[in-house]
């Protein structure tokens, strides 16, 4: 087995292994449970982290990195030079649309 990801929000490493099971690579999410250790232990160790076998672990890896690439960027409004957040399709202080790339 071979750790291929790694977060400090479980629900970013469950939505990982979805990706990766939608593809057809089995894997296990290890420490699910440690965040209650944190401060006891260092918090990267208590990081809930997604092991797949080794023979999967390049074209997971593969997968993890487009996933992890496809997370939209923020965006500066024209209008008003106001910073949206990558989710906002409008600026939510004016409503003007976000702008094509």
């Amino acid at each position: 087995m071979k750790i291929i990801f790694s977060d400090a929000q479980l629900m970013m490493v469950v939505n990982a292994q979805n990706v990766l099971q939608k593809v057809g690579i089995e894997s296990q999410i290890k420490n699910e449970f440690l965040a209650g250790g944190a401060g006891d232990l260092s918090p990267l160790d208590s990081w809930p982290e997604l092991w797949v076998s080794v023979a999967d672990a390049d074209r997971a890896a593969v997968v993890i990195k487009q996933m992890t690439s496809d997370i939209a960027e923020d965006w500066l409004c024209i209008p008003c030079g106001e910073k949206n957040g990558g989710a906002f399709e409008q600026c939510w202080q004016c409503s003007e649309e976000r702008p094509n790339d």
